[in-house]
């Protein structure tokens, strides 16, 4: 697996640690439709919330967060859209980004709730 493969899915490890122990409950990790994928989908209170994780080894070129790019986001709805559909949910949702910077020095997770309003 690449370097950045394994950087992204222990930052998305990080993320669904961080969730947990902030009360979300997980309802699934990397769904998929179309060509998007939800890296995590959790559960607080009657709120559904897709969570986008970012996570780079250094911010010298720019926040994790700004990686989130607008055709990324309409994907991201659709993809939420459907799994509300698809599991008959009458819930809130709710997007969230979870920013992170993991390297030798050390690790920084920042939890950006309705991120997408943020942009």
């Amino acid at each position: 697996m690449a370097e950045h493969n394994k950087l992204g899915k222990e930052g998305e490890k990080l993320a669904t640690e961080f969730l947990e122990s902030k009360g979300y409950t997980i309802l699934k990790k990397n769904f998929r439709y179309q060509k998007a994928e939800i890296d995590i989908i959790a559960k607080k209170d009657n709120v559904v919330i897709a969570v986008e994780v970012k996570t780079r080894s250094t911010p010298e070129f720019g926040d994790p967060q700004n990686f989130v790019k607008p055709k990324q986001i309409l994907s991201l709805v659709k993809a939420i859209d459907h799994y509300v559909i698809e599991n008959d949910l009458d819930v809130e949702i709710r997007f969230d980004i979870i920013a992170i910077i993991k390297n030798a020095s050390g690790t920084r997770i920042e939890h950006l709730d309705d991120a997408f309003y943020h942009f």
